[in-house]
């Protein structure tokens, strides 16, 4: 089977140190490489550099150079075309992008091309209309000003990456080397998609719903009488703790308990408390083989479906679904105060 050609666009400011050059070595490591025992032919990647001076090098104020053989006009030929991210003052100071960026970008996409971003490449995507109606993520860090300055794109900014058939998106980081690996198991199958996994040492698959991350916020505050409680709230997660038993804890109503806790971290409570649950349970699902029974226990969150249905609801995936990405977990002796 023929996947075609990959059209990576490499912007004139590519910052250093910053996520841009992560972001934009994934897609080169997962297309850039041929792998003939696992498909033949393998991909064709092209770089695509912006600018007058994308054929003969751009340089970046930090002394980086990037020299491509490709232009933006040469996206238009492509089969996939992917945005690995765009310059931090597009997205934090509203500098307009590249208009000849746009406008390659819409020419592409006319032209049947599958468009793709990573992270803060989705601006560019919604800056070229691309995304208007559809549903779309990136980095949790960026997901709000995307929103507020593209309000006909409906933005998520939970999950991993969202895959909207020719057009997908994805969270920041390693989220984008999931949405690439993502890519090779739609075009070559998971067999394909896992050996190369295995080759990279990551996790074979993680599904585009599963949650970016679990807000585990330490509280900002003076307030003495919080952090002790907190700390003990976490050395005994195996306990059914309520409310009433952190105030108690504390010396304080629930009420105070509530309303302090909420000002200090954002969060309530029982969130607070269901939160740090949750990444114990990932803690364990990662390092151990310890039942999904057993880590209910362990967790207090009580029963296999118990874990199973907040599992579900705050991550997106199952507890099972998460275990796979961690094959090689080895017994952690259980202990609640780890």
């Amino acid at each position: 089977m023929s996947v075609g050609s990959v059209a990576v666009v490499v912007t004139e400011e590519i910052e250093v140190p910053s996520w841009d050059l992560y972001e934009l070595s994934i897609p080169c490591t997962v297309f850039g490489k041929p792998q003939p025992d696992l498909a033949d032919p393998w991909y064709d990647l092209r770089l695509c550099g912006t600018g007058a001076g994308a054929r003969n090098g751009a340089t970046a104020d930090t002394g980086l150079a990037l020299r491509t053989r490709y232009g933006l006009d040469d996206l238009a030929d492509a089969d996939t075309v992917i945005v690995p991210s765009v310059p931090d003052s597009c997205v934090e100071e509203g500098r307009p992008l590249p208009q000849e960026l746009i406008t390659a970008l819409r020419r592409a996409y006319d032209a049947g091309a599958r468009m793709v971003s990573l992270c803060t490449g989705a601006f560019a995507l919604a800056e070229a209309g691309l995304l208007d109606g559809r549903r779309a993520t990136a980095h949790w860090m960026h997901t709000a000003q995307l929103a507020e300055r593209y309000p006909k794109v409906h933005v998520d900014d939970s999950v991993l990456y969202v895959d909207d058939g020719d057009i997908l998106t994805s969270a920041g980081l390693t989220a984008g080397l999931d949405l690439c690996l993502h890519l090779v198991r739609r075009d070559l199958g998971a067999h394909v998609a896992n050996q190369l996994a295995r080759r990279m040492v990551v996790p074979a698959h993680r599904g585009g719903g599963q949650a970016q991350f679990i807000d585990l916020s330490v509280p900002d505050t003076d307030d003495e009488g919080l952090g002790p409680v907190l700390d003990w709230a976490r050395a005994n997660l195996d306990r059914p703790l309520t409310v009433e038993d952190l105030a108690q804890r504390a010396a304080m109503s629930p009420r105070t308990l509530y309303r302090r806790l909420r000002a200090a971290s954002g969060t309530t409570p029982l969130q607070w408390l269901l939160n740090h649950r949750l990444a114990r349970a990932q803690n364990l699902l990662e390092s151990t083989d310890l039942p999904v029974e057993k880590i209910g226990e362990l967790t207090g969150l009580g029963t296999a479906n118990n874990l199973r249905h907040h599992f579900l609801k705050q991550i997106g995936v199952s507890p099972t679904d998460y275990r796979r990405a961690f094959p090689h977990a080895t017994p952690e002796p259980p202990s609640s105060s780890t």
